[in-house]
């Protein structure tokens, strides 16, 4: 298993990139690699800097003295600089081991979340999160090859699903128990710890990613012939949609429960840990479900993504049916990630880190214009419902690319079987 971390990024992983999943596989029996789980604690520590924010954007907006809207920005700066950072990263770290490019990763990270916890200015706050944004790019786009190699093509979407369901559990843990300590400390004390704990963490990369040896020579120019797949560019616009549409609402889902719902403003990070728990549920059977019937996961979920967003908008003002509601968007909004990402790494063929990191950039393309364009609804006649607006148009474009990849995948079926 050691060995098959060893080739870096021109090597097919284990035959993805030439095996089309099938609808019929059976779900590996086989148990995963424990590096599997320390990436997913590092996944567990990105997921709750980039979400943490959504729960403090009041204490935020009122001790730098801007709008909501405003300090939204920190989300959607770190959502640019993934976008950036992600293939960048891969890219200029390609003939960097991978162990060392997610110590260095986790280094950057802490650092920049020392600097948001002593900053003053809102420009240096937004100039640390892109920094942030940086080292998370280049530490999820590594960690999810690492965790493909490791896994092999039967369990890749398990093992994905594995990874980014640290994130999820940030959604259940971490970002709630942040959005309670900024109440109770002040905003600055979930950065402390995030850098603290960023610190921490690579002790556990040094111990568990092992050491790599006989490296071959790394061409740009085959990581770069990954862009010429059309399936991979479906692939990247569903990552972005589907993404764009559950958090061009969750950005601004505090002031919806706030003004709209009628929900204290201590109920709020309750709510969160529903969406959390739903999403990390959603992620953990996305991946298993990906391994089986990957085009029907897609489809499906996009569909109930936006049923649920086009729910919010019209039961916004019922606080029991919004909750549920926000649970189930966390279950369905997230849940084809896994699968999309496994999707990308195949069809990037001999170029699984850039795969891998283009589905980084999409996801926080989706976010960024998301989160954009639902700030600007704030002030509109929509109000607070306007976020949830966007999300339900954003989500439906979802049904565009999984469809042409299913009917795409059916086609080559066919042709193979004559």
């Amino acid at each position: 298993m050691r060995g098959a971390i060893l080739q870096r990024p021109d090597d097919t992983v284990t035959g993805v990139g030439r095996r089309e999943p099938s609808d019929r596989s059976s779900f590996a029996p086989t148990r995963l690699p424990v590096v599997v789980y320390v990436l997913a604690l590092g996944t567990f520590l990105m997921g709750t800097t980039e979400f943490v924010v959504a729960g403090l954007l009041p204490e935020i907006a009122g001790d730098l003295q801007v709008s909501v809207a405003r300090a939204g920005l920190m989300i959607t700066v770190f959502a640019v600089g993934m976008i950036v950072g992600a293939p960048l990263m891969a890219m200029l770290t390609l003939r960097l081991p991978a162990r060392w490019t997610l110590v260095l990763a986790l280094g950057v990270f802490a650092a920049g979340h020392v600097v948001v916890a002593l900053g003053t200015g809102f420009m240096t706050l937004l100039a640390a999160r892109f920094l942030t944004a940086l080292a998370t790019g280049a530490f999820w786009a590594v960690a999810n090859v690492v965790a493909t190699r490791v896994a092999g093509p039967a369990a890749s979407s398990r093992a994905v699903g594995v990874v980014g369901s640290g994130a999820m559990l940030a959604n259940v843990v971490g970002v709630p128990l942040g959005a309670f300590a900024g109440q109770v400390m002040g905003w600055r004390g979930p950065f402390w710890a995030l850098a603290a704990l960023g610190a921490a963490a690579t002790a556990l990369i040094v111990r568990h990613v092992p050491h790599e040896g006989g490296q071959r020579a790394v061409s740009v120019r085959s990581e770069l012939s990954a862009l010429g797949s059309g399936r991979l560019w479906l692939a990247l616009a569903a990552c972005a949609t589907t993404t764009g549409g559950v958090l061009s609402t969750y950005t601004y889902i505090a002031p919806l429960l706030t003004d709209r719902t009628g929900l204290a403003a201590g109920l709020v990070p309750l709510v969160l840990v529903g969406f959390g728990a739903g999403a990390l549920t959603g992620f953990l059977l996305g991946g298993r479900l990906g391994d089986v019937r990957p085009y029907a996961t897609t489809i499906t979920a996009a569909a109930a993504t936006t049923v649920i967003l086009l729910g919010v908008c019209l039961l916004g003002g019922s606080a029991l049916p919004t909750v549920a509601l926000i649970a189930l968007l966390g279950l369905f909004g997230l849940g084809a990630n896994p699968v999309l990402i496994s999707l990308a790494v195949r069809y990037a063929g001999r170029a699984p880190t850039l795969g891998s990191a283009l589905t980084v950039s999409a996801f926080n393309l989706g976010t960024a214009v998301g989160s954009w364009a639902a700030g600007l609804t704030l002030d509109s006649a929509l109000g607070v419902t306007g976020p949830a607006a966007v999300g339900t148009a954003v989500a439906a474009l979802t049904l565009v690319p999984t469809t042409a990849i299913a009917l795409a995948a059916r086609r080559r079926a066919v042709t193979a079987r004559l």
